[in-house]
């Protein structure tokens, strides 16, 4: 009786197990089918936990995250951008097929199995898919932010009333091939998106040349001088100029250009000539005579010269050489000796038939400040690179040792006022200065013609002023040293 007892209740408490086990097995069934139905604890869709989430849930995290802004920082500005603006799209139906694939492509069973004894699944991380436009997020870069908050440099500007420059002040400039490379890995991070945007530096620009013409006509305007001024002025590297005339503080026209007395500057035209018609290969005595000319403006030796040239008509020579490379103004029609009789009517010009303006130019020898300095201009390029117009006018007869002798002539001129006097000492001013007293004895004519070797570039000054009662030395000579110490500081100011 008891046995019979005893297997009715072991029957009892096993089919009492059974069914427990049973029950157990379809709830645990149920819940890993559940959990089966979404992701994977563990697992992560381009940097994003989506462990226990449906896939809906996914896509609206990773929707959240990759389209938030990006925040970047440039020149102390907060700037926030829409990634969409950028042209970043992330490619969630991608991502969440590669997370389903994973999710349901393992053993259902030996899922299970994990699930029963609390195994925890294997990490998983799906990658980031998205597409972003280079080009707009370029053109976003340029039109957007570098516009807006890049910061031109700042050119040096003249100080009223002097001859300096107020330093110019740098730029700075959006490092745009930089920024891309940052921005694309802040869109394409989950936590990092945050961006300080690098930028170049810019040097401070020299000052205008549209200053630089300022400040000069302010210059004379200011000074004691009340006659008639010529200014030229070309930058030896960019070929800029500064070409105007004064007449009693007041801006007068320079087309065409004025007529002035060339006196002794157009001793540059007569050695320039006697290089091209005899060659620049000289014997001693020849080198001395030239240097007398151009370092000691000897009127005799420069009749020397001349007659070297061409024996009866050396200055016609001169001023047909001139006419050659464009010089229409310039000219020399007489020898220097006192009594010399012109070698021919006066030549009418277009700088002498002007007749709202005259110096009562010397009709034996004239030139304008423009044509003189445009003459030094191509003996400089001459020398320097074989440019200019005397190369192309006279290819056979003249080289760039032949126009190199001529600014090495120029240079014995130590003359140590006007154009020299507004230099820093030791500066290199190859030049021919020129006065000459009228049949009164008194001057009315100053002028000086160079090329100034600078630190921060080359430069030809072209100077030629006129007064009709007084040319006075101690209103004319500080003029012109202020008027070249102003081109000077321009070449060489500081820049921070």
């Amino acid at each position: 009786m008891r046995n019979r007892n005893t297997n009715i209740i072991l029957r009892g408490v096993s089919i009492l197990f059974l069914t427990a086990a049973l029950v157990l097995s379809i709830v645990s069934l149920t819940s890993y089918s559940r959990q089966r139905n979404n992701y994977p604890a563990g697992m992560s869709i381009a940097g994003v936990s989506v462990g226990g989430l449906t896939p809906a849930e996914a896509s609206q995290r990773l929707l959240e995250v990759y389209t938030s802004p990006i925040e970047m920082l440039y020149n102390d500005a907060i700037i926030h951008i829409e990634p969409a603006v950028i042209g970043f799209q992330p490619d969630v139906e991608t991502m969440l097929a590669a997370a389903d694939l994973s999710r349901t492509g393992n053993s259902f069973w030996g899922g299970f199995w994990d699930f029963l004894w609390n195994r925890t699944p294997h990490e998983t991380a799906i990658p980031l898919s998205a597409k972003i436009s280079e080009d707009r997020l370029r053109e976003y870069l340029q039109n957007e932010i570098a516009t807006r908050y890049d910061l031109p440099p700042a050119p040096a500007v003249p100080i009223p009333g002097g001859t300096d420059f107020l330093a110019g002040q740098p730029g700075q400039t959006l490092d745009v091939d930089r920024a891309i490379l940052l921005i694309s890995d802040a869109l394409r991070s989950p936590t990092n998106r945050s961006v300080a945007l690098t930028f170049t530096r810019s040097s401070a620009a020299r000052p205008t040349v549209e200053n630089l013409e300022i400040l000069l006509k302010q210059i004379v305007t200011v000074s004691d001088f009340d006659g008639v001024i010529g200014f030229y002025m070309a930058d030896l590297q960019t070929g800029e100029e500064i070409h105007f005339a004064i007449n009693n503080k007041q801006e007068i026209a320079v087309d065409p250009d004025i007529a002035f007395t060339a006196s002794s500057t157009i001793k540059v035209a007569i050695v320039a000539s006697y290089l091209i018609n005899r060659g620049s290969n000289l014997d001693a005595g020849t080198s001395e005579i030239i240097s007398r000319v151009l370092g000691k403006s000897d009127n005799s030796a420069t009749d020397l010269v001349l007659r070297a040239i061409e024996a009866n008509t050396g200055p016609l020579v001169v001023t047909q050489n001139m006419r050659t490379i464009g010089l229409n103004s310039t000219f020399i029609n007489g020898y220097f000796f006192l009594g010399a009789p012109p070698l021919s009517a006066r030549p009418i010009t277009p700088g002498n038939s002007r007749v709202d303006i005259t110096t009562d130019p010397d009709p034996y020898s004239q030139t304008t400040s423009a044509e003189m300095g445009s003459l030094l201009a191509d003996i400089y390029n001459c020398a320097q690179n074989s440019g200019g117009a005397l190369i192309a006018a006279f290819p056979d007869k003249v080289s760039p040792a032949t126009c190199q002798l001529l600014i090495d002539f120029m240079a014995q001129d130590k003359l140590g006022s006007l154009i020299q006097g507004g230099v820093p000492d030791g500066t290199l001013v190859p030049h021919k200065h020129g006065y000459v007293p009228a049949s009164d004895g008194v001057v009315r004519d100053t002028s000086d013609v160079g090329i100034v070797y600078t630190p921060g570039g080359n430069f030809v000054l072209s100077i030629y002023t006129y007064h009709p009662v007084n040319n006075v030395w101690d209103i004319v000579n500080p003029l012109i040293g202020d008027l070249t110490k102003a081109v000077y500081n321009y070449f060489n100011v500081a820049v921070q």
